[in-house]
């Protein structure tokens, strides 16, 4: 693994009425060190800062070098944010995938979307997953020292071959040794298999959640009590070390390489896998009191299943894999669709765009905003021909898949276009480059972007009652 030096840190924002600001903080101005201390990342800048008796070194944006001395309460936050999480640079992957996304985009596409992340500590800020296959032994050390937990990790296989064939990485045959490294400091992981058809479904699969939950239980009194004759720190038993798994299905573009052996999920594959993924839940609710393992929203699309219950994600421990994240969206719209305006002051017509993946699922929230009176509203269910999916999700579509889509529909898109933010990958651009601006100027509609909650979408809507809401429109020259 190459490491590029430690760069200053880079101020992106100063908050205000904070510590920095009372200091003259600006944005572009650089943190070099916080008593003495080169900061790595912003874990090292949050420990820092974690003391009462603070000497900051700044460059400021001339270039100029600054010491400044404060004094603060030890958990006070100093108010700044800067440009990246990392300031000595990105740890990437270095496995071959044959189903990495991004090895599955377009070449055209900008550099910055090729770097394959495999980086520990965006794992713990912001829960991506890492595989554990690129850490020497002062990483692993850090990890422990810092206590970083959890950390999010793709599994995808337990049995040692078959994980080291699927990342085409001997190292990954590490895998049951990690986790057990896991238990031994008492750090915890969230888990996920992204199943491949093929290669770890079946009893594949079954092997890899038992071993995975068998990291769950808590482990014999015999064992606890050799542990503890050796160890400093007292071992805990009832500690679980993977904390749940989730099961994804493999994501398919038309840009994989053509030696690719990988297969795309099926209908009456996703019905077998949920079968088996089921009954492994029914054991580990009898025998570890959770669910453990879930099903990502996918695969109940796919096979033309519904949704479980609510009850059946618990506290939605794997929310950000997709887990449960359409179901806890209609959950949530059904106390939002409260504060729904009874009727608009004049007719509107609205088109909502989503992925095509939740077509059916979202069919009753549109039914619902057609309640209200003088509103038309259309959901738009797109798929996405940039990546060439069947099924796609909202947060896949591109700027070209909604331009295509809407010129095909008779008399447009209406007066307002409702846009989920997450089609875009910076606040004017979508992923295939093409500006939001340009996207208003072609349709001839104003667009309305929409946050990913349904709180967002149901008052972007009360909001039409008085007009379009300023500040998230991007205008038309109709």
């Amino acid at each position: 693994m190459s490491r590029s030096t430690i760069a200053p840190a880079r101020i992106s924002r100063v908050l205000p009425d904070s510590i920095a600001a009372e200091l003259g903080f600006e944005v572009g101005d650089r943190l070099v060190s916080v008593n003495g201390q080169e900061l790595r990342d912003l874990i090292d800048y949050q420990f820092a800062i974690a003391d009462e008796y603070l000497e900051l070194e700044v460059l400021d944006a001339k270039g100029d070098r600054h010491r400044v001395e404060l004094e603060k309460d030890w958990d006070d936050d100093l108010g700044l944010e800067f440009e990246t999480a990392l300031f000595d640079g990105l740890i990437q992957c270095n496995n071959a995938c044959p189903f990495c996304f991004i090895d599955q985009q377009p070449p055209e596409m900008r550099a910055t979307l090729h770097l394959k992340d495999d980086d520990y500590r965006l794992s713990f800020l912001y829960g991506s997953y890492l595989t554990l296959t690129n850490l020497p032994q002062p990483e692993w050390e850090r990890i422990a020292r810092l206590r970083l937990s959890p950390l999010y990790v793709s599994v995808h296989a337990t049995e040692p071959d078959l994980r080291a064939r699927l990342l085409k990485n001997p190292r990954a045959a590490q895998i049951l040794e990690q986790l057990e490294w896991f238990r031994q400091q008492q750090l915890q992981i969230h888990a996920q298999v992204v199943l491949c058809p093929g290669w770890n479904d079946g009893e594949h699969l079954t092997r890899t959640l038992l071993d995975l939950a068998s990291f769950h239980r808590a482990i014999p009194a015999e064992r606890v009590e050799a542990i503890n004759k050796f160890s400093a720190d007292e071992f805990s038993a009832d500690v679980p070390t993977v904390l749940s798994a989730a099961v994804v299905p493999v994501g398919l573009t038309r840009f994989r390489p053509s030696e690719d052996e990988i297969s795309p999920v099926s209908r009456d594959r996703a019905i077998a896998v949920i079968a088996r993924v089921e009954a492994l839940q029914a054991q580990f609710r009898a025998e570890l009191g959770t669910t453990f393992a879930w099903l990502a929203d996918e695969w109940y699309l796919i096979a033309g299943r519904d949704l479980p219950p609510p009850e059946h994600y618990e506290d939605y421990p794997q929310i950000g894999n997709g887990v449960g994240s359409i179901r806890q969206f209609l959950q949530d719209f059904e106390s939002a669709a409260a504060q729904l305006p009874d009727r608009l002051p004049q007719p509107l017509q609205v088109t909502w765009v989503v992925g095509n993946s939740v077509e059916r699922v979202f069919e009753p929230i549109a039914a619902r905003f057609n309640q209200v009176e003088n509103l038309d509203f259309r959901m738009l269910a797109i798929a996405s021909q940039f990546w060439g999916q069947e099924l796609t999700v909202t947060g896949l579509l591109t700027g070209g898949d909604i331009l295509s889509a809407l010129r095909d529909i008779p008399g447009g898109c209406g007066d307002v276009l409702l846009l989920p933010s997450v089609t875009l990958k910076n606040s004017q651009t979508f992923l295939d480059d093409l500006a939001l601006e340009d996207l208003a100027q072609q349709l001839q509609v104003e667009i309305v972007t929409v946050g990913g909650g349904v709180r967002d979408l149901a008052d972007a809507i009360s909001n039409l009652r008085t007009g379009l809401p300023a500040g998230a429109i991007v205008r038309s020259s109709k």
